[in-house]
């Protein structure tokens, strides 16, 4: 068990934290939460000792391990990808080390009925226990599984640590933690640095970790799939919820409700005691009815509100121009980076008007694409076309870090503005939370959230009728992701959304292309309607080509097939819905004739007997019953054909 008990730390002279007290248990599932610079990633700090608090203790139960990813490091890996990670297992290295000295000293003794040789051979004994329970004797197969299940392949294994991109390393990092497999397992945004299926294998490995978990995310799905206990840190003070974050979110809405109940209340209070004193202050006869008032007020402790921050970004997109019907084209396209093909042979036809999202492993060619639609690349084959009169707006993946970090934020904005826009730049600015001494910084300064809100700033000085964002919502918080994703909805044009966030993409787009094995795989639907069709649980079933022998054998289905299949059973599902909501129409006409039947009857002076009028209650209880039904009908199907 970890005890914090009455911990405050303080940051440029305010209370990070006041007093705070919890304990996390084995196989607790916490999710930290709160704003940025609440202090999440320095609680997480704390709890493994890299930062100490100014008052309060910590206290790690005896032999308890704790091991620590933070957001963002400097991996120091000189070796191979799999050398570098066979060095999670220094502890086996060291016990082994000591077997074999217990070995040699063994061999060495004939004292065969010493006290001090028994204690020789169990010492032996318990070291190799030891070495059998930490995975020693299927090192190299467990340092391979999670590997894997992070996205790299097996030639990976042997290429060296460095040739790899920072996000690459840093699942390096990750998988050595996972090896070591710590009693307490601190994550920091864990998925920043991980697509879709490698997100879906690690809360599938992290449902069965046998230890405790604190993660810090912004991914709310990845949140209620893992954590089944919520700690909010607001105002130095912290909630502790014993629930995954969804239901947080509506328990923490009523607290504060109740929080701002509770201080109207006790404001109309203190205003009638004050009213009372003000009153009758100077008269005699109710001086000492005053001056138990006034101890009242001294005595009473006012109702806290937690402190909730109204900034927020806001924004919409310019109305998109006019377009062609067909945006983009390409036949037989294809791209490599010297003898690496990314993909090859790919066609596809985007209309005006689609929602499309960028889906698969990472270096499968998804931002690839997207620097060909845009004009970054041009060193492809086939056949690449742009439609009459796209005009287009796009968000890079390292948007933030093409900023000229010697410009100010203002300058930024300025270069760029022109015309009708110039005199708005402090309105735009204000919008993404830069206030008049912000829009004096440098770049280089800003942190990367705000630089992530600047890159989208920009996008709004120009229009386009096709918008392509690549991993847009990376450093964005909870709040901005929403606000960014409703000025999406609204949008008119054409979108193309790279992303691994699936909350974020959930209802956004009503398509995708999946990017995997060298080709780009059409899905019409949204993300969770994909990952429903493909079952991906874990990042296994989408390798089932490289591990099923009989695959070899077996023709692969072509893209053409597959989707017509799709569209047959959408097309199925389609008329059952259909079907459902005329079966309903035709039973309340039926119902309504008869109700009119009796109502004549009842019109004309005709008196019915009790049998009659509860014949004619049934109808009219039986109507309502199918009117609720075919509203249920109407709506699903609405949904489904949308």
């Amino acid at each position: 068990m970890i005890s914090l008990n009455n911990l405050s730390v303080q940051f440029t002279g305010t209370n990070l934290f006041d007093g705070v007290t919890f304990n996390i248990v084995d196989r607790d599932r916490i999710g930290l939460v709160g704003k940025n610079g609440a202090g999440k990633s320095t609680l997480l700090k704390i709890l493994c000792h890299r930062q100490e608090p100014e008052s309060g203790t910590l206290v790690i139960a005896s032999a308890q391990t704790v091991g620590y990813l933070p957001q963002e490091m400097v991996p120091e890996g000189k070796g191979t990808v799999l050398q570098e990670t066979m060095t999670a297992f220094e502890q086996i290295d060291e016990l082994e080390r000591l077997q074999a000295e217990l070995t040699d000293q063994i061999a060495q003794r004939t004292d065969y009925e010493s006290a001090d040789y028994e204690r020789l051979l169990a010492r032996h004994h318990d070291v190799t226990e030891q070495i059998v329970l930490l995975g020693g004797n299927n090192r190299q197969e467990m340092a391979e599984k999670i590997l894997l299940g992070l996205g790299f392949r097996h030639n990976d294994f042997q290429r060296p640590v460095a040739e790899f991109s920072g996000g690459w390393q840093m699942r390096v990092e990750l998988a050595k933690l996972l090896l070591k497999h710590p009693d307490f397992l601190l994550l920091d945004e864990p998925t920043n640095h991980l697509d879709i299926e490698s997100i879906q294998w690690l809360e599938n490995y992290l449902s069965s970790y046998t230890g405790a978990i604190v993660l810090v995310s912004h991914d709310r799905t990845f949140l209620d799939n893992i954590t089944t206990r919520t700690i909010e840190i607001t105002a130095g003070r912290i909630y502790d919820y014993r629930m995954p974050y969804s239901e947080y979110v509506v328990q923490m809405q009523e607290r504060r409700a109740s929080q701002m109940a509770q201080l109207t209340n006790q404001q109309r209070q203190v205003a009638q005691i004050e009213a009372f004193i003000e009153r009758f202050r100077y008269k005699a006869t109710k001086a000492k009815q005053v001056q138990s008032r006034v101890k009242m007020l001294e005595r009473m402790e006012m109702v806290a509100v937690d402190e909730v921050s109204t900034e927020n970004i806001h924004f919409q997109f310019q109305p998109a121009p006019h377009s062609g019907k067909i945006v983009l084209e390409a036949k037989q396209l294809g791209k490599a980076y010297g003898d690496n093909q990314v993909f090859d042979n790919v066609d596809f036809l985007i209309t005006k008007g689609a929602r499309l999202a960028f889906v698969g492993r990472n270096g499968e060619g998804k931002s690839t694409l997207a620097k060909i639609i845009v004009g970054e690349l041009k060193d492809y084959t086939g056949e690449f076309r742009i439609g009459h009169q796209v005009q287009i707006g796009y968000y890079a993946q390292n948007q933030a870090a093409m900023l000229d970090g010697d410009k100010t934020v203002f300058q930024t904005i300025d270069d760029i503005a022109t015309g009708d826009m110039r005199p708005k730049i402090r309105n735009i600015l204000g919008s993404f939370l830069f206030d008049s001494d912000d829009i004096e910084k440098k770049v280089k300064v800003l942190s990367g959230g705000e630089k992530a809100r600047l890159a989208l700033a920009k996008l709004l000085l120009s229009t386009f009728n096709l918008l392509v964002l690549d991993e847009p919502t990376n450093h964005l918080d909870m709040d901005s992701k929403d606000i960014l994703k409703n000025a999406l909805l609204q949008y008119t044009g054409t979108l193309i959304v790279v992303s691994h966030d699936r909350d974020f993409l959930q209802g956004l787009t009503d398509s995708l292309f999946e990017f995997r094995d060298g080709q780009v795989h059409e899905f019409k639907g949204d993300i969770f309607e994909f990952l429903e069709a493909r079952k991906l649980q874990n990042l296994s079933q989408l390798e089932t080509k490289d591990k099923s022998s009989s695959a070899k054998t077996e023709a692969p289905i072509s893209q053409n097939k597959l989707n017509y299949q799709q569209s047959k059973e959408r097309e199925r599902e389609l008329r059952k819905l259909r079907n459902a909501v005329q079966t309903v129409e035709q039973e309340i006409e039926q119902l309504e004739s008869l109700l009119a039947d009796k109502e004549s009857l009842l019109a004309s002076g005709v008196s019915g007997d009790a049998n009659f009028y509860a014949e004619y209650q049934q109808l009219k209880d039986t109507l309502a019953a199918k009117m609720e039904q075919w509203e249920e009908a109407t709506i699903r199907l609405e949904e489904f054909g949308s």
